[in-house]
């Protein structure tokens, strides 16, 4: 099982539990962490921005990265979402059983 997470920010916290609602009820995240506002700072189209946006943290596995994508994709109000999956090279072994076992069918 490689465990992975992934990263994506929303314009706000309705949109954010609806989104972590979804991906755990499905049985695609183990868990979602929606985090506290912050303002990011970017270039979008030739012009430097700020928004402030709702960080998302989603424990999940390797294989489930593609359906995790889709429902970002389908259900996020930006035109090019954030969605960055970072590999979890080491982890409390039972942590990461669970995150496998709820995320797979039967669980």
């Amino acid at each position: 099982m490689e465990a992975i997470v992934i990263l994506t920010n929303l314009p706000d916290r309705d949109s954010a539990q609806r989104l972590a609602k979804q991906l755990v009820a499905t049985k695609i995240a183990a868990c979602v962490n929606i985090m506290a506002p912050c303002v990011s700072t970017y270039r979008w189209r030739g012009t430097v921005e700020s928004a402030t946006e709702v960080p998302v943290l989603i424990k999940t596995r390797r294989c489930h990265y593609d359906a995790v994508e889709r429902v970002i994709r389908a259900c996020h109000p930006y035109a090019l979402p954030e969605i960055i999956a970072l590999p979890v090279v080491a982890g409390l072994a039972d942590y990461l059983d669970w995150i496998a076992t709820e995320t797979t069918d039967g669980a």
